[in-house]
């Protein structure tokens, strides 16, 4: 609770909150998308093979999906600026630690130290948002957070490009940092007050420990294939991931409440379908940053100026998007993205090594666009979807669907590149394995979207300008 209801000071914390709120929405994914250009250079200078280069954005994805409920949950008792501002520090950190790092050993350790960081963050920022904004105006916000998680993304790519040409890998690590100091000073001095869940429940160590097990030995299985230590690791994986689901429908107060999911068809279809969206595009930016500067023979700055195309139409789009979907069936809209998405999923896998830069571009506009269509609509679907009371529990499953997705396409990537490449380093031989790669992991992910068109389409009404959360509930009913 804020320390005064007047309408002044209301607006005030509004202000402090969305200020705070947007630049960490653009500061973590400025880092993700430099980094992501950065891989090259990292190979070269550490003599990564394949295998072990997939594992860098990997590392972090398995981090932030094994530890953003667990934080969710904390943030819903310890507070969610608290956490917040938790996770802010730590990704200060962590990010130096990455850009001293020596070897690839000590690099991967650091990119998990990020991954763990940013859950914080991931845990508490929609939630915050939530909290904060009444569900007339939910729509316009959560659309400005996604439009400066897109800034970001386009950003990153190009200033980490001249970093990287310029001074180097390291710094491109270390681009967030001032702006984070201003996140912690904003959160510290202007955001008074907190929020938590109106109830506290007791930790689900149980049911973390489980769900962590389960990414741990998902990821560490792909890495391993062909060879039956993964296949074997894979079985684990799936027979933990039953007993978790097992224990969070029967457990009193489970650690991600799956129990939701059986009573509530737009907020399970719509987790469903981010789920899938992202499972097929988050990997982009590595294959196309693989492709552009190995196959096309490009610097980072020039791959970055070309890979920034998909992320700025995100975000001038997702603004929109987000308006719309106050008023527009998000299912009708999201559904719509997803097809285009596809689209241009295939478009980036027939490039090769002679495409035109038109065709590059064109490709990326359309997939980018395909997606803006679809993000803010689902997100606004997911949290109108649920009462004040489940935010944190939301908030926390938007985070986790979209972490899990992201983590499932650098699998499939990871994949790919062990299937094919196997522990070899990319060069002048290995160039054609490399571009087979890329493609067949574009293929893949554009049939991905079509189950998700599916979901996204059968998700049901959300009338968020007509009716409350709970009215909403009441109509979905159960799911047969």
């Amino acid at each position: 609770m804020t320390p005064s209801d007047s309408p002044d000071n209301r607006l005030a914390q509004q202000r402090a909150v969305l200020l705070m709120v947007l630049l960490n929405a653009f500061t973590t994914p400025l880092m993700l998308s430099a980094t992501n250009v950065a891989l090259p250079a990292i190979a070269n200078d550490l003599r990564l093979d394949a295998v072990t280069l997939s594992w860098i954005p990997m590392a972090y994805l398995m981090a932030s999906a094994m530890f953003v409920l667990i934080f969710g949950r904390v943030a819903d008792s310890a507070g969610r600026k608290k956490v917040f501002l938790w996770g802010t520090g730590a990704v200060i950190i962590s990010s130096t630690l990455a850009a001293l790092s020596l070897n690839g050993g000590m690099l991967l350790g650091a990119r998990f130290l990020q991954g763990v960081s940013a859950a914080m963050l991931y845990a508490t920022q929609m939630a915050i948002v939530t909290s904060v904004f009444p569900a007339a105006q939910r729509g316009r916000m959560i659309g400005l957070v996604v439009s400066c998680v897109y800034i970001g993304l386009a950003t990153g790519p190009l200033l980490g490009g001249f970093v990287i040409d310029t001074l180097g890998w390291r710094y491109s690590f270390l681009l967030q940092v001032p702006l984070a100091l201003v996140v912690l000073f904003t959160g510290l001095v202007r955001v008074q007050g907190e929020w938590r869940a109106e109830r506290q429940f007791p930790f689900d160590l149980r049911g973390a420990l489980l769900y962590g097990a389960t990414i741990l030995l998902l990821c560490l299985g792909v890495s391993q294939l062909p060879a039956w230590q993964g296949g074997a690791l894979l079985l684990t994986s799936a027979a933990l991931l039953t007993g978790f689901l097992r224990h969070a429908r029967r457990a009193t107060h489970p650690i991600w409440d799956v129990r939701l999911f059986f009573s509530n068809r737009t907020f399970t279809f719509s987790c469903g379908a981010s789920l899938i969206m992202y499972s097929a595009t988050y990997a982009n930016v590595v294959l196309m940053s693989l492709y552009l500067q190995y196959l096309r023979e490009l610097s980072a700055f020039q791959a970055g100026m070309l890979i920034m195309v998909q992320p700025i139409s995100m975000a001038i789009l997702s603004p929109l998007m987000g308006r719309w979907s106050d008023h527009i069936e998000p299912r009708r809209l999201a559904s719509a993205g997803m097809a285009a998405t596809a689209a241009g999923l295939v478009a980036l896998a027939m490039l090769g090594p002679d495409s035109g830069l038109g065709t590059i571009i064109a490709a990326l506009l359309l997939t980018g666009a395909g997606f803006s269509l679809f993000s803010s609509p689902n997100v606004n679907a997911i949290m109108g979807s649920v009462g004040h009371e489940h935010a944190g529990s939301a908030s926390a499953a938007v985070a986790t669907t979209r972490l899990l997705g992201q983590l499932n396409s650098m699998v499939l990537v990871a994949l790919m590149l062990t299937l094919i490449m196997g522990a070899t380093e990319v060069g002048p031989d290995t160039l054609p394995f490399l571009d087979r790669a890329i493609t067949w992991s574009f293929l893949l992910a554009a049939g991905l979207c079509l189950p998700g068109i599916a979901l996204s389409l059968a998700r049901g009404r959300l009338h968020t300008h007509e009716s409350g959360p709970e009215n909403r509930n009441e109509k979905e009913g159960e799911i047969r």
